[in-house]
C-alpha cells in the first residue's frame, strides 16, 4: 500500500473467513497498517445492552489487547477464536499493524459496506462460503452484494474444493 492503510476482513468465524483473514495478513498488511476485523451479528440476536446502544453506529473499536479478554469478546458477541487471535498477534507483532475488531447488528450485506464507508477502509476481504446456485438465490450472496456495493477494492478468498483443509485458495479482486 505504500503508506500507512487500513484493510477490512469480514469475520464470522468461519472456515472460509479465517482464510481471508490469513490470505489479507500474508497479501495486504504492510508495516504499520491497521487490520480491522469486521463481525456482523443478525439483528435476530440475543438483545444485549451492547446491541441497544451501538446497533445504529455499530461498536466502538475493540482493541486487540482487549479482544483477547473473554469477558470483552462475550460483551459483543464474538467468539474468542484462539487461532484468530494467534493470526492477530503475530501480524501485530512482525509487521506493527494495530489490530482491532469492529461489531454492527443487521443484514451483513449492508453492514459490510457500511463499514467501509465508517472505517474508511481501503480494502476489504471477505470469503466466500462458496454457495452452489439454488442456494445462492434463497440466501444471497454476501460476497456479490459487497463487491457490486462497495466503494473500496474488495477480494474474496475462496477454499479450493479440491483442498478441504482450505491451505490452497483462488482470489478475485474487483475494482
Amino acid at each position: 500500500m505504500g503508506k500507512a492503510g487500513s484493510v477490512g476482513v469480514g469475520m464470522d468465524y468461519s472456515a472460509t473467513s479465517k482464510l481471508a483473514l490469513r490470505w489479507a495478513v500474508d497479501n495486504l498488511i504492510e508495516q504499520g497498517d491497521r487490520i480491522v476485523l469486521i463481525h456482523v451479528e443478525p439483528t435476530t440476536a440475543a438483545t444485549t445492552s451492547r446491541k441497544q446502544l451501538f446497533e445504529n453506529t455499530g461498536s466502538p473499536l475493540i482493541p486487540l489487547e482487549e479482544l483477547v479478554e473473554t469477558n470483552v469478546s462475550k460483551q459483543y458477541g464474538l467468539t474468542n477464536d484462539p487461532e484468530v487471535l494467534d493470526i492477530l498477534d503475530k501480524v501485530s507483532k512482525t509487521k506493527g499493524a494495530k489490530a482491532v475488531a469492529k461489531v454492527y447488528w443487521g443484514d451483513p450485506r449492508e453492514k459490510l459496506c457500511d463499514a467501509v464507508q465508517d472505517l474508511k477502509l481501503d480494502s476489504l476481504v471477505v470469503g466466500s462460503r462458496g454457495l452452489g446456485p439454488i442456494k445462492r438465490v434463497l440466501l444471497g450472496s454476501v460476497s456479490i452484494y459487497v463487491v457490486t456495493n462497495a466503494s473500496c477494492p474488495v477480494t474474496v478468498v475462496k477454499s479450493s474444493r479440491n483442498h478441504p483443509n482450505h491451505k490452497s485458495s483462488k482470489k478475485l479482486s474487483f475494482k
